[in-house]
């Protein structure tokens, strides 16, 4: 396997960030464990050992029978609500109509009980988690002097981003617009913003996943769901709508794009829109919707360039099976990377802008483990505000 010199990639990657006019992010789960929020395979463990009765009883029917579809991997809780909500479609939500020995009405309640159990266990980890970090890179992004709008695409359903970017007091925007019970707007995304727009700088946050603010409510007029966004439940197990999580595409009204539907198209457009620099934190590349757009855009928009960082090696490889081919994909993992399509080795040679302080390398380089540590969303967020030459207007934006 190749050696990749660390030094000079990491020059290269300072120098694209700071001449780079059009940055965009994509948050995957491993920016919320960075701060104890539970990931997708902890959500899953944490439900299946709270579930009890029926409830228990009808989830490892539905789980035996998605672990045959997804051979390849375990199931998650994502992959086990898809399913509740398919059985929820085919039985029309009867209760004389069952798959698998689970009704259509038992399959409802299981589903708002899982999503009710995924909000208590993740806001309970919300309580008590550190928002310094997320705070600190909400900080650094608002105050990038760009040209374009700075957009941050995430599957994360939890409310640390929102929480963070209220509690610095940084303006951003998600779609949704109202005061009593904000409603979608689609078209307010369906265009990408212009420099004379007075909200160019902006947070745009698109949560594809969902988001535990969100709920469907009921429309009578159309006998359809729409997507309502609360700010804040008092109790989750009161609230008669049901939350949007992982949402299955099939429950929309048709003739109006719901959010999770929309910020897809979002995601397409933006990535194809000219020059653009992309960066991965946290993300698996485990959703293939999403994979199917993103290696489409990069064969399509040679102006694209997107940086991957990985915590661990064996995602790093796992990619390079996948990406072997595309020279605008870069991807850093802790001792291995893919590099103009080559996978390779990090290795450390101190080069003289180095050498300059013993130390000067220490916030992405660990000399203890020997490894790259810009996989961790601490670090890198760490990385970004070293690198910015502006850590005390960030901190102040911050306090």
């Amino acid at each position: 396997m190749e050696k990749i010199n660390v030094a000079r990639e990491i020059k290269e990657l300072k120098t694209h960030l700071a001449y780079s006019k059009n940055v965009g992010f994509f948050f995957g789960a491993g920016t919320s464990c960075a701060l104890n929020i539970p990931n997708v395979e902890q959500l899953t463990n944490s439900i299946d050992a709270e579930l009890t009765g029926d409830f228990k009883t009808h989830f490892d029917l539905i789980k035996n029978d998605v672990a045959t579809s997804v051979a390849t991997r375990t199931a998650n809780i994502e992959d086990i609500l898809n399913h509740i909500r398919r059985i929820r479609e085919l039985t029309a939500e009867a209760a004389g109509k069952s798959y698998v020995g689970v009704s259509g009405e038992a399959a409802k309640k299981l589903d708002k009980e899982i999503c009710t159990k995924i909000y208590n266990l993740i806001l309970e980890k919300e309580k008590v988690a550190d928002l310094e970090t997320t705070k600190k890179f909400f900080a650094w992004l608002s105050i990038l002097n760009r040209e374009f709008s700075k957009e941050v695409f995430t599957t994360n359903y939890d409310l640390i981003i929102e929480k963070s970017l209220e509690a610095s007091q940084i303006p951003y925007f998600d779609g949704f617009v109202g005061a009593y019970e904000p409603f979608f707007w689609q078209e307010s995304i369906d265009k990408i913003v212009g420099k004379e727009d007075m909200t160019q700088n902006w947070i745009r946050l698109w949560k594809i996943h969902g988001s535990l603010s969100w709920f469907w409510k009921e429309n009578l007029k159309t006998n359809s769901p729409k997507i309502i966004r609360i700010g804040k439940v008092e109790k989750i197990e009161d609230e008669e709508n049901e939350l949007v999580i992982y949402p299955s595409k099939e429950k929309y009204d048709s003739s109006k794009k719901q959010p999770f539907v929309a910020y897809f198209d979002r995601l397409k457009n933006y990535l194809l829109n000219g020059e653009l620099l992309f960066i991965f934190t946290g993300y698996s590349f485990s959703d293939q919707h999403i994979n199917e757009i993103i290696f489409n855009c990069l064969r399509q928009n040679n102006r694209l360039s997107a940086l991957v960082f990985f915590f661990k090696d064996e995602e790093v490889e796992s990619l390079y099976k996948l990406t072997s081919s595309y020279m605008n994909l870069n991807v850093f993992g802790p001792k291995k990377a893919i590099i103009n399509g080559n996978l390779g080795e990090w290795e450390f040679s101190e080069l003289a802008d180095f050498k300059k302080d013993n130390k000067q390398f220490d916030h992405f380089w660990s000399e203890t483990d020997n490894k790259l540590t810009l996989g961790d969303f601490k670090a890198l967020v760490n990385f970004l505000i070293t690198n910015s030459g502006k850590k005390e207007a960030i901190e102040s934006i911050v306090k």
